[in-house]
This record gives structure tokens, C-alpha cells and sequence, in this order.
């Protein structure tokens, strides 16, 4: 996907907060600049986010740098918590070096951190991007992911590409945390029921609004209402109709339209149960953007 087209038009706003619960707000969309000058500032992100109802917002790391990141913009931001983690697809690379055990103790460190550390995540496995042979380090480091966030009491956010099987089997082996997130779902109904049944919320993201995105919206109409959030992960999966354009969390309430009437309920109660859902899902509230 292109992320050199602009911003899309700002939507109508909802008619009560949600929470963008998976947003990239350090990549160089937001931070840097893409061709033809594009710059939006966290401020900025955060204050346009809050003017549509998108009023709070779980910042994720992928990597040390991106977690320390995502850590210290929560530390300066009261409508923003940090999730700190290594992505499924930097697990190889570092292991390669023997540097992925060391990698793991500052994630474990960083998840140590205070009330706005929420959640250890993005982990999880990802066979589309990275091959059998990247796949034992991904496991490794799936699980100790799972175990700093019990260690911590964190919620844990999985990544999850390709990789639907040996997710819950790993899950099921280290036992799953209190709080779990399955990040931009992208199973089907059989699947989203799999996770509801250990406990998981499942996160829907702007993928629900595409036309190929059949399994999506059949997940979404199985899962329990209080189960449901939604995201960005901005800057990418902008929802329909501005898919190929970059994504932030002010585009939010195109999706939660969206996903209101495929679960035949107002807008106003997707809303709210995504609100409240957010909460029970990372450990309780915090401050929202006004």
C-alpha cells in the first residue's frame, strides 16, 4: 500500500469515545514525513483523533526502539498507554546474531514499567512474511512474550499472520494470560469462536470494510458484543473507501460504522461497548483526550 497519496477527509465523528487500541503513531507517516511532505505530529494525531470520538489510543511497539518509544509517548501523554514488544518477524533476524534473549530481558524490563506499560505486544507468528527456517526463533520468542506478560500482569497482544493453528497451540501450551487481544483479527467464524472460547478480544481493523473481507465480517457477527474492539493499525488497512491512502486513528469511525451494521446494532452501541470492552481488555481506563 501506498502511503504517499495524503490524508483522507476527516469522517463525521461518533456519538460517543472509542478507543483506537493498535496504532503505530512513531512511523515516518506520522513522525518523518513521507514523499510530498506529509507530517502529522502527535499532537496533531491525538488532537484530530479526539475531535471524531477516538479519544483514547494504545501506542504498540515492534521493536526496542519502538517500544521505548511507545513508552515514553505514554509517559508524556495521559489518553495514551503503551504495549512494548518484538514483532513476530524481528524474532529470526535476532536470533541469527544471538541477540534475541537480550532483546527479550529489555522488553521484560520495559514491561516492568508503570501504569501507562498496559500490555506486552505485538508477539505472536507470522508465516507469511517469514519462512520455516524463522519459525523455531518465533515460537521462542512467542513464548517468553506470554510469559513476561503474566509476569507483569500485562495483557498480551498477538500478532497473528498465516498462523491461526500454531497460535492457539502455543497458547494453549504456556497457558493464556488474563487479558489477551487477538490484534487485527483475520481468522474466520470457526476461528473467532477458538479465541472467544479462551478468552481473547478480538480487534477488528479497517481490513473488516474490504470487499474480498467475507470471513472478517463472519467473525465479527459470531463474536460476543462484549469481546469486540477495534484499531487502526494506523498508518496502514485504511477502511473502505479510502483504502490505499494512509490510516490514522481519526479514520476509526468509518470502521465502527461499518462494524455496527454488520452486528445489527446502533452505532451508538458499538460505541460504547468497545469503550467499555477496551477497559476490561487492558487492565482498566485512563485519561482521555479532550
Amino acid at each position: 500500500m501506498s502511503l504517499t497519496q495524503g490524508w483522507p477527509e476527516t469522517p463525521e465523528a461518533l456519538p460517543a469515545p472509542v478507543v483506537d487500541n493498535h496504532c503505530h503513531l512513531d512511523h515516518p507517516a506520522y513522525s518523518k514525513g513521507v514523499e510530498g511532505g506529509l507530517l502529522i505530529p502527535v499532537d496533531e494525531a491525538l488532537d484530530r483523533a479526539a475531535a471524531v470520538g477516538v479519544t483514547r489510543i494504545v501506542q504498540v511497539g515492534c521493536d526496542l526502539p519502538s517500544s521505548q518509544w511507545a513508552v515514553d509517548t505514554a509517559a508524556a501523554y495521559d489518553s495514551v498507554v503503551a504495549a512494548v514488544a518484538l514483532h513476530p518477524n524481528e524474532a529470526p533476524g535476532l536470533a541469527e546474531a544471538g541477540e534475541l534473549d537480550s532483546a527479550l530481558g529489555q522488553i521484560d524490563r520495559l514491561a516492568a514499567g508503570g501504569e501507562h506499560v498496559r500490555a506486552v505486544g505485538e508477539t505472536g507468528l507470522d508465516y507469511f512474511r517469514t519462512g520455516v527456517d524463522g519459525r523455531e526463533a518465533q515460537h521462542a520468542s512467542f513464548r517468553e512474550h506470554i510469559r513476561i506478560a503474566k509476569r507483569h500482569d500485562k495483557t498480551l497482544v498477538i500478532h497473528d499472520r498465516d498462523a491461526h493453528d500454531d497460535v492457539l497451540a502455543v497458547l494453549d501450551s504456556e497457558g493464556v494470560p488474563d487479558r489477551t487481544v487477538m490484534h487485527c483479527f483475520s481468522g474466520d467464524a470457526d476461528f473467532a469462536r477458538e479465541c472467544v472460547e479462551r478468552g481473547a478480544y478480538l480487534s477488528f481493523a479497517g481490513t473488516v470494510t474490504f470487499k474480498n473481507a467475507d470471513n472478517l465480517r463472519d467473525a465479527l457477527r459470531v463474536t460476543p458484543l462484549d469481546r469486540i474492539l477495534v484499531e487502526t493499525d494506523a498508518p496502514f488497512l485504511t477502511p473502505v473507501p479510502h483504502r490505499g491512502q494512509p490510516n490514522a486513528s481519526f479514520l476509526i469511525p468509518l470502521t465502527v460504522r461499518f462494524m455496527a451494521g454488520i452486528a445489527g446494532i446502533s452505532v451508538d452501541d458499538m460505541c460504547r461497548a468497545i469503550d467499555s470492552n477496551t477497559d476490561r481488555a487492558f487492565g482498566g481506563t485512563w485519561a482521555q483526550r479532550v
